[in-house]
This record gives C-alpha cells, sequence and structure tokens, in this order.
C-alpha cells in the first residue's frame, strides 16, 4: 500500500509517499480502508517537531480518518467489514494518511449518511473543538446567547451549528 511517511522533522518537504505492509488490525482495532483523511494545523505542529514527545519517527501523520472497515480485530464486536465510518485517531505511527490504517474501534463511530468519505474525515478535530468550547468551557445551556467570532473556520461553523 502506498502511505505518507515522515522520518525527520522539518516542513512538508519531510513527508515522502512509500510502499509499506498493509498493517494488521490488533485486539480492539479495526483495519479500515481510508476514504478520507483531515488536514489540521495540528499536523504541522507535530510535522515541524515541536512537540517531539508525542511523535515517535517514523510515523505517517493523519488524525482525522474515514473509511470502510475491511477487517476486526479480535474484541471487536461494534463493527463489521463493510461499514462505513469515522473518527479521530490517537497520535501514533499509524496516521490516516494511508491507504489503510489500523485504528482503535473506539475511536471510530459510524459515519452520517449525508456525508461522503471525504467530508466526514473533515469533521472530527473541528466538532470536538467547537463541542468543547461551547459544552465544557463556556457551559453554554439552552436560552444562552452566543457570539462566535470566525465562525467561517472548520471550528467556528461547526459551533453556530451547534450553538442553534
Amino acid at each position: 500500500m502506498h502511505a505518507i511517511v515522515q522520518t525527520a522533522f522539518g516542513g512538508p518537504e519531510v513527508l515522502t509517499c512509500t510502499e509499506t505492509d498493509v498493517p494488521e488490525p490488533g485486539a480492539g482495532e479495526v483495519l479500515l480502508r481510508v476514504g478520507g483523511a483531515g488536514v489540521n494545523p495540528g499536523d504541522a505542529v507535530l510535522r515541524s517537531g515541536r512537540v517531539p514527545d508525542l511523535v515517535a519517527l517514523p510515523w505517517t501523520p493523519g488524525n482525522d480518518v474515514a473509511g470502510v472497515v475491511e477487517r476486526v480485530g479480535p474484541g471487536v464486536t461494534r463493527f463489521a467489514p463493510g461499514a462505513e465510518v469515522y473518527g479521530m485517531l490517537p497520535v501514533s505511527r499509524r496516521g490516516a494518511y494511508a491507504e489503510y490504517t489500523a485504528a482503535p474501534a473506539a475511536a471510530l463511530a459510524p459515519k452520517p449518511k449525508n456525508l461522503d468519505l471525504p467530508h466526514a474525515a473533515a469533521v472530527p478535530l473541528a466538532a470536538v473543538t467547537a463541542w468543547t468550547a461551547l459544552d465544557a468551557l463556556g457551559r453554554v445551556g439552552p436560552g444562552d446567547r452566543v457570539l462566535i467570532h470566525a465562525a467561517a473556520g472548520g471550528v467556528g461553523h461547526v459551533a453556530v451549528q451547534l450553538a442553534a
């Protein structure tokens, strides 16, 4: 399979397209045929080496993902092969910038039917960030008035929808 692999810290030039083995799903994981991968500002931070303790090189970036379950590992009962899912992967050696990735089933949810795979892959981090800002930090509830600056961005447009 093809995967984007990073073997050094730096700018986009450190990313290379590499031929590698399809990963095997471990206990609690699924093998996911990637149909879309999100690109977030955090990816550039991790790639740069500004937080080297979070990334063990070599690694494949990409935390936001959507795809189709190909196989399930031991102990996975939540999904079956053929299920379309999306979610936010933990930072590990296996990210979403690949044709396949092994992902924790607990990090995935059924893909909304009204989104295709590439669009679903753009949702996880933006949605979690918006939800955290409104619920955990802002403690927004029914009847509250909310002003959202920069509502045209990834997090902002989701925050507007959640606030409404």
